[in-house]
């Protein structure tokens, strides 16, 4: 039978008919409201059927009274009680349409009832009451009630399948998304063109299988996309369904597990079953390391352990693929390090594609993309702002245009300016500038001096990137910032390059110890930043003179946050003497270098400083006009309030002149 044949038979696999796609059977879906109506209309209908039968409770001396004046009809005595209807016509009582009944204690009153009723024209009857039916009675509504509770929660659902309490366990929880519904396209995505092109022969097959059947080419089985978070893992999977028009099944690694035992390959082996039947389809395993990391003693759990053998049942799955079959695994994971060999070898994973950072081309493209339904300014300028956001991720980028609308918003602007995108920048890196936190004097003006250190060696060493901007306004944890223009991403640190960052790092704690005649605990973060670059140098680029090109960090090839026992550092105590004396000696020699710039310009440093109490925020053209010996021609703080005061005084007082037109009309 050839190719052609085959087709029609994966049509109806797919659920379609002479009329279209067939649409899958609607399942009943659980609702607590629905389950309470249900129990209100049985309640209330057993409520009006007593009320229905119920009789009108009289004691026995009324009894008697009755039988005297002739007016009982007809009565059933029982063990316990006589139920019985009056004569309408001889009573002129509202109760007489009405039967009666009366309690009845055989020991006491069976011969006065006997007197009672000897010669009237009374109809009598005997009760004997089952006892079994009168329990019966007395417990049917609450039978019944649970029987409907029982008949809609638990064996409906139970025929309903994946929607079912105690049969779905073992059904995968797997969220289907038809080609229909799929709209993400490589349009959508940018900044990771290499990965766009690795995946292109996959939309291919998915497209054309016959095509890669002709030469006998096996297309891989499993991608496993490979990068950072934020990079857009989730969205390129989206898009490759998008671009194939196939439908897209997503489910997250947490969702294997549960807290029965064999649950996790149970929905494994579901949700294959459930791929195969709609193939051509994508598989989307999101955040697998949370099942699939590395298995032996040495790990978290041992040869039963839950998620081992969901490990186990996605190896046996995707080992049991054919060629035919039309199933792309894809996988998405920031933890490559600790997945399992078996998982990632040819035949299951074996197409590892890196979703990195993007680059500077690649932020601009992602800033366009995100841009498309936002208004921007003439001004706007998103060259600029992708230069200012290194190792920026796809998500910081989306969080930076929508900050930047929602300032624009609550500024009440027509568009989005330069500053609404600098600002938002600002926000999602460094956190919400702490405008209204009153500081101290004192502090301000060693915050002032600290800020002037960076930003003068960054805007004079040579080898730095180019500075941007200067605050002492409070932002995050941190009291000021200094913020950097860099013109290309770097992929290589120099040593020139690294040497200049450790002058930048020490400029703040210089400043205050050569203007304010102190230090502070203003400089932590520098000098951790120094002491871990500095580290690096030495022990992993091989950048020290004396040590040489040696790397004394650990190697490849394990965790060492999985790891079973602790591991030691791989050198002698002599060369962690050393290691540590070359520390202090390559940050010793850069905070030299640092001092001595900052000494030879004091007036400049000063000058920075003094602008920055004035205006708080001085950008790399203000700061170049101060280090040429300009002034600064621009409102300052102070005259920016007293616009902002004058402008609310000028509202207000135009809104009372309103109410007063008003009053006098």
């Amino acid at each position: 039978m050839n190719n052609d044949q085959k087709k029609p038979r994966l049509n109806q696999q797919q659920g379609e008919g002479p009329q279209g796609p067939k649409q899958p059977p609607q399942r009943y879906k659980k609702n607590p409201l629905n389950i309470l109506l249900i129990a209100l209309v049985v309640f209330t209908l057993i409520m009006l059927l007593s009320k229905a039968t119920s009789r009108n409770e009289i004691s026995w001396s009324e009894f008697e009274t009755y039988l005297r004046n002739d007016q009982v009809k007809s009565m059933k005595i029982g063990d316990t009680r006589i139920e019985g209807k009056l004569r309408a016509d001889l009573s002129d009582s509202e109760e007489a349409s009405k039967p009666f009944a009366v309690k009845f204690n055989p020991e006491v009153f069976r011969d006065r009832l006997s007197k009672l009723t000897e010669g009237k024209d009374i109809e009598i009857r005997f009760d004997t009451q089952d006892v079994w039916l009168l329990i019966l009675a007395q417990w049917a509504p609450l039978l019944l009630i649970t029987a409907v509770i029982i008949y809609f929660v638990f064996i409906r659902n139970m025929r309903g399948g994946a929607g079912g309490m105690l049969m779905s366990f073992g059904r995968s929880r797997h969220r289907l998304q038809g080609k229909d519904r799929v709209k993400v396209t490589f349009q959508d995505v940018a900044g990771v063109e290499e990965a766009k092109e690795e995946v292109a022969e996959i939309i291919e097959f998915l497209k054309n299988p016959k095509k890669f059947q002709r030469l006998g080419g096996r297309i891989p089985r499993g991608v496993l996309l490979v990068g950072p978070p934020g990079c857009g893992k989730t969205l390129l999977a989206k898009a490759i369904a998008g671009e194939a028009e196939v439908p897209f099944l997503n489910i997250s690694g947490s969702d294997f597990v549960e807290m029965f035992v064999g649950v996790g390959a149970s929905r494994v082996r579901d949700l294959f079953k459930q791929a195969k039947d709609s193939s051509p389809c994508i598989i989307f395993l999101d955040e697998i390391d949370a099942i699939g990391r590395k298995r032996g003693a040495g790990y978290v759990g041992g040869g039963h352990d839950e998620r081992e053998q969901t490990l186990n049942a996605i190896l046996v799955e995707m080992d049991g693929f054919d060629t035919n079959d039309q199933v792309i695994v894809i996988a998405a994971t920031n933890r490559r390090d600790i997945l399992d060999s078996a998982l990632t070898r040819p035949g299951r994973f074996d197409r590892q594609v890196v979703v990195p950072l993007p680059d500077l081309k690649g932020r601009a493209q992602i800033l366009k993309v995100h841009a498309r339904k936002v208004k921007l300014g003439p001004d706007a300028n998103l060259e600029r702002l992708a230069r200012a956001t290194p190792m920026f991720s796809g998500a910081d980028l989306a969080a930076i245009i929508n900050e930047s609308a929602l300032l624009a918003t609550m500024a009440e602007k027509e568009y989005v300016e330069m500053t609404d995108l600098e600002e938002a920048r600002d926000k999602v890196r460094w956190g919400r500038a702490k405008k209204s936190r009153v500081i101290d004097e004192n502090e301000k003006r060693i915050t002032a001096f600290h800020e002037a250190g960076h930003a003068f060696i960054q805007a004079t060493v040579k080898g730095a990137d180019p500075l941007h901007k200067v605050s002492i306004i409070p932002r995050g944890p941190m009291g000021g910032a200094t913020f950097a223009l860099p013109e290309r991403d770097r992929t290589i640190y120099t040593k020139q390059y690294c040497m200049a960052q450790l002058q930048i790092c020490f400029g703040g704690r210089i400043a205050e110890e050569v203007f304010c005649d102190d230090i502070s605990s203003g400089a932590q973060s520098d000098i951790h930043v120094a002491t871990s670059l500095t580290r690096q140098m030495i022990v992993t680029w091989g950048m020290s003179d004396k040590l040489g090109p040696i790397t004394y960090e650990h190697q490849d090839g394990f965790d060492q946050a999985y790891f079973p026992f602790p591991v030691g550092k791989e050198y002698s105590n002599k060369i962690a003497e050393e290691i540590d004396a070359e520390i202090k000696r390559i940050m010793g020699e850069a905070y030299t270098m640092a001092k001595d710039l900052i000494q030879n310009s004091r007036d400049k440093v000063e000058a920075i400083a003094n602008s920055l109490l004035k205006y708080e925020t001085l950008d790399a053209q203000d700061v170049k006009v101060i280090l040429n010996g300009g002034q600064l021609d621009k409102p300052t703080v102070a005259d920016l309030l007293a616009a902002e005061q004058a402008k609310a005084a000028e509202a207000e007082s135009a809104g009372s002149e309103e109410k007063k037109d008003d009053s006098a009309q």
